[in-house]
């Protein structure tokens, strides 16, 4: 009996061991011919790269006090470092897509893959392939593949497997959360959940509270399925979901739990109206962000549009905003029609930061649309002439405000050109002062032949202005083609002491991968501290007369220049009636805190022109936005510097003048400076004193503090009647006493009743281009 039973297990022994092998055959089959398959499948798998899993695209604009202006790229994003993410964030996110996310050795889950795999073969369920996608083999999928139902083959899902595999052997954990949370789809054209959180409810993801940030994770299932806007009640289902998935991974309390869900879906939420609003922001600061691109192509040779940037400038948004209105409403401004355009850059002095621009009014909703502001194709008319000509004068000959200089006829060497102004008349000797606050043509090119055009270009481009080889000629003393950009620059240095800062838009950038870059603008000396001083005092006085009364804002210390252009011989020809029009009125103006340069008139010049009235709009822009930031900064003086003299000097006294006495009568010396070292000595005598006050009594109109009513009426009388051209809009009494040269100066008021007086231009090149005021 015992030895049927043993023989009875030897026969079953082979049997048993015969299925175990049949079943290792059928497993090591299997095995070999899924490896061959999977093999055959990952063969032509894309290369994984840091670039792919970064989230590109989008780019941020930030203004000075680091709010958004706008985003660039295709939809809304800002990118979340790993510092910025909340630790509530991390745990919502893996409770609810992959809990086991910190055990997973490999990016994947076998199990689960087994799982998805069968289900989506036999059609038990709706688990499909997506089930077994890990956060990681997730990243993977919205970095290398496509999205749509159709594309999920098995093919796919080894391919993204393999990928999972590769990044969490090369990345850390942290790593491949943050490529997560910033690749993600938001809604609403926003990517990533740092840009979801500054649209959805205007704070970074730090400042979100508990069901907020449940909210945001629950979304990338279905962006715009779990909208708040939209859909309010299927977002508040799907943040629920989260919470409880967080509740059952130990990540928040029962009662958390309870507070959360309880909470409205809507708390916290941003309006959509001010979405609206985000919008028409972007709109008001078009030109600035046009150049902000240029300007991050040019320094770091990187595509906003794909990088994935945050882009910190210089705008003040006030300013932006307060510009905008001024020159797109009739609020502040009388406009003429709606084609009448301008252009204005803002500037910080003692940085070159631009704190405004806006390149044109009543644009519409064009984006990116044409910078005026920038363009160098319209001349600056008069406002050249303390760059181009009294300021080298200054600067290497060391002239002072009372260098006596001739109003007579001129023609241009080796023309026959003649230089005449508005008014078609020669007023003789007068002072430097007197000359550049009246805008007198030919004073200004006699001041550029005797400096010689060498030295006078070698001082623009100390400035930021580089004239071509055909406008190196002296009629651009009055008048040369650049921006308001330039012009403001350029100016700045006369604010600031005699420094030029190249303007520049941002301040920082920092990449996708943090790496921060900052910017400024070192500065370079471009003049001595007497030529920005004395220049500036003597600018003073535009404001105070009547050429540029436009622009005077009571109490405030400021200094200006005027510029005008007029329509050419040839551009009457072809429409007669621009015989009385201005072409281009400019007005750059300037504070210890800013300078603003104004340019208006026509795109297309020939349709028509600016009055003598319209003339001053550019004065008035001007006047709308400094009155408004000077409210915000202080009323500051300038203060002369050691290297110059003031001094009270008689009216018609020889060069370098004679200091006038203390008991002399007011109306026969005026204010003067001069460069340390080449002021006058010693006391007037009785002759000098007797011929000052002859000359303050019979030819007022020859000195600086003239009150003679009589050549008040003749110039009054001659500026009506002009008729052509523009330039040199000039008041017969120059208000130079106020200029003391000191801190405490005080300030005359004398002036005429001239407006917007012009010349003529000549038919040539040689000739001046029409400028003026």
């Amino acid at each position: 009996m015992n030895n049927s039973s043993r023989m009875a297990r030897r026969q079953h022994k082979p049997h048993r061991w015969q299925w175990l092998k049949i079943i290792l055959g059928i497993f090591l089959a299997l095995l070999l011919g899924g490896s061959g398959l999977f093999l055959y499948y990952i063969k032509d798998t894309p290369k994984l790269t840091t670039s792919k899993l970064q989230a590109g695209g989008a780019s941020t604009i930030y203004d000075s006090t680091g709010q958004v202006i706008t985003t660039l790229g295709t939809g809304n994003q800002i990118y979340a470092h790993e510092s910025d993410i909340p630790d509530t964030l991390k745990n919502a996110i893996i409770s609810v897509e992959d809990r086991h996310f910190y055990q997973e050795k490999l990016g994947i889950d076998p199990v689960r893959i087994v799982k998805a795999a069968f289900s989506d073969i036999t059609g038990s369920g709706n688990l499909g392939l997506q089930g077994g996608s890990t956060l990681t083999q997730q990243l993977v999928k919205l970095s290398f593949f496509s999205t749509k139902e159709s594309d999920r083959t098995l093919k796919r899902k080894a391919q993204e497997a393999w990928l999972a595999m590769q990044v969490s052997r090369k990345y850390s954990k942290a790593q491949i959360l943050e490529f997560y949370i910033n690749k993600v789809y938001m809604g609403n054209g926003t990517y990533g959940m740092l840009s979801a959180a500054e649209y959805y409810f205007g704070k970074p993801l730090k400042q979100l509270t508990l069901p907020q940030l449940a909210l945001l994770a629950g979304m990338p299932q279905s962006p715009n399925g779990y909208d708040p806007y939209t859909n309010p009640v299927q977002a508040k289902q799907r943040r629920n979901t989260v919470l409880n998935a967080m509740y059952k991974n130990n990540k928040i309390t029962a009662q958390q739990l309870a507070t959360a869900q309880a909470t409205p879906i809507n708390d916290g939420l941003v309006p959509q109206t001010k979405q609206r609003n985000n919008t028409m922001q972007s709109k008001i600061a078009d030109n600035y962000v046009k150049e902000v691109i240029t300007e991050v192509k040019d320094k770091m040779n990187l595509n906003p549009y794909t990088a994935g940037l945050k882009i910190y400038t210089n705008l003040n948004m006030k300013l932006q905003k307060q510009l905008y209105n001024i020159v797109n409403t009739n609020e502040y401004v009388a406009f003429p029609d709606d084609k009448l355009q301008t252009a204005v850059t803002m500037i910080n002095p003692n940085n070159g930061k631009i704190m405004a621009q806006i390149g044109g009014r009543k644009t519409g909703d064009v984006q990116l649309g044409y910078n005026r502001a920038v363009a160098t194709n319209r001349s600056n008319g008069s406002s050249m002439k303390p760059i181009m000509d009294y300021g080298p004068a200054i600067q290497y000959d060391k002239w002072s405000t009372y260098t006596q200089l001739e109003d007579t006829p001129y023609t241009y060497p080796g023309t026959s050109t003649q230089l005449y102004d508005w008014d078609h008349k020669y007023l003789g000797k007068m002072t430097m002062r007197k000359a550049l606050v009246e805008s007198r043509n030919v004073p200004a090119i006699r001041t550029l032949q005797k400096v010689g055009l060498n030295r006078a270009v070698n001082f623009v481009k100390g400035l930021g202005i580089n004239l071509p080889k055909n406008e190196q000629v002296l009629s651009t003393g009055i008048g040369a083609n650049v921006s308001t950009l330039q012009t403001a620059a350029a100016y700045a240095a006369f604010a600031n002491g005699g420094t030029y800062y190249k303007p520049y838009y941002i301040n920082k950038l920092v990449l996708a991968d943090g790496t921060t870059y900052k910017y400024n603008s070192d500065g370079h000396k471009a003049m001595s501290a007497a030529t920005a001083y004395m220049i500036t005092d003597m600018l003073k006085g535009v404001p105070k007369a009547d050429i540029g009364k436009a622009a005077n804002i009571p109490g405030l210390y400021q200094a200006g220049k005027s510029g005008s252009v007029a329509y050419s011989q040839s551009e009457i020809a072809q429409n007669p009636a621009l015989a009385n029009l201005c072409k281009d009125a400019w007005y750059t103006g300037y504070t210890r805190h800013a300078v603003i340069s104004v340019w208006t008139g026509y795109d297309q010049p020939l349709s028509g022109g600016l009055s003598i009235a319209q003339e001053s709009i550019s004065q008035e822009i001007y006047k709308a936005l400094m009155t408004y930031y000077a409210q915000s900064v202080p009323n500051t003086n300038w203060h002369m510097p050691a290297s110059v003299v003031a001094e009270n000097i008689l009216n018609n006294s020889p060069m370098p003048g004679v200091i006038a006495p203390a008991n002399a009568n007011a109306n026969s010396y005026t204010r003067q400076l001069y460069v340390l070292g080449t002021q006058p000595h010693g006391q007037a005598t009785n002759r000098d004193i007797k011929n000052s006050n002859i000359v303050a009594s019979t030819s007022s109109m020859f000195s600086d503090s003239s009150t003679s009513s009589s050549s008040n009426s003749s110039l009054s009388s001659s500026s009506s009647a002009s008729s052509s051209s523009l330039s040199s809009s000039s008041s017969a009494s120059e208000p130079s006493v106020s200029h003391t040269t000191s801190s405490s100066a005080s300030s005359s008021t004398s002036s005429s009743n001239i407006s917007n007086n012009k010349v003529t231009p000549p038919p040539n090149k040689a000739a001046a281009q029409s400028s003026s005021h």
